[in-house]
């Protein structure tokens, strides 16, 4: 279960620390071309939300490997499983259903992770 928790959580630390990162350093016309939706939200909620998801990634590797507070593995997992929850609901909202299959797997994945982190409590 260890060895399932690490692939499933590199899989969505290398996606998150992508995606969250540039949100967090991108402007919103460097964005557009990926993200659609960002005109349609402040810049500086792209920011916040860019930030929630780099630091989820943080949160699934720092605590597992530093033996401290691993408990914090769950809760980023269950994290980045509502931010996907939400991504799904703005695509379907702007009637983007063709794009959810990132969404998709990647809640699939962040389900997985909050279950496998299980096995650090």
């Amino acid at each position: 279960m260890v060895v399932a928790y690490w692939i499933v959580a590199g899989l969505l630390v290398l996606l998150y620390l992508f995606a969250g990162g540039s949100k967090v350093v991108r402007s919103k016309e460097q964005l557009r071309p990926m993200m659609g939706w960002v005109d349609t939200v402040p810049l500086w909620f792209v920011r916040a939300l860019g930030a929630v998801e780099v630091l989820g990634a943080i949160g699934l590797v720092l605590p597992p490997l530093t033996g401290i507070a691993t408990w914090l593995a769950l809760v980023a997992a269950v994290g980045l499983l509502v931010v996907q929850f939400g991504a799904i609901a703005l695509h379907l909202k702007r009637g983007e259903a063709g794009v959810l299959g990132l969404n998709v797997v990647t809640a699939v994945l962040a389900a997985a992770a909050v279950w496998l982190s299980t096995v650090w409590l």
